[in-house]
């Protein structure tokens, strides 16, 4: 048989890189020392945030960091749940933020709306806006 030399094409791809997790063992015994409390996901902030104020699509990434956060802390990886965990948090925060804002922003226009809309009716039609009955 004779060496043959394949294109670049033919060959096989490289394995993706995971991120390494941590012994589970080492995770446990230096979590019982310490009673440093579990790390928290978020997970139901994130989805109330990806129903309801899923703004930028911030609840979405937010819920994804939050399932990741998740899967860590099952998997034994504690200072990864935390990291995805605050990432989650940070980013609930901002989506709740800003729909906060455009809450705010909306009630400000109505407001000015309705004001502008009774000073035009005053100054149209001066004579239906006495209640006084004289």
């Amino acid at each position: 048989m004779e060496n043959m030399q394949y294109p670049a094409d033919f060959m096989p791809m490289q394995a993706p890189r995971y991120e390494p997790l941590k012994n589970p063992s080492e995770v446990i015994m230096a979590r019982n020392a310490a009673r440093i409390p579990p790390p928290r996901d978020h997970i139901v902030w994130s989805l109330f945030n990806f129903f309801y104020m899923n703004a930028f699509c911030l609840g979405f990434v937010a819920l994804y960091f939050s399932i990741k956060a998740r899967d860590r802390k099952v998997v034994g990886d504690l200072e990864g749940a935390r990291e995805y965990g605050s990432t989650a948090r940070c980013l609930n925060i901002v989506a709740l933020s800003l729909f906060l804002l455009l809450v705010v922003i909306v009630i400000v226009m109505l407001a000015v709306g309705v004001f502008a809309i009774k000073s035009t009716i005053q100054q149209n039609f001066p004579e239906h806006m006495d209640f006084g009955g004289n």
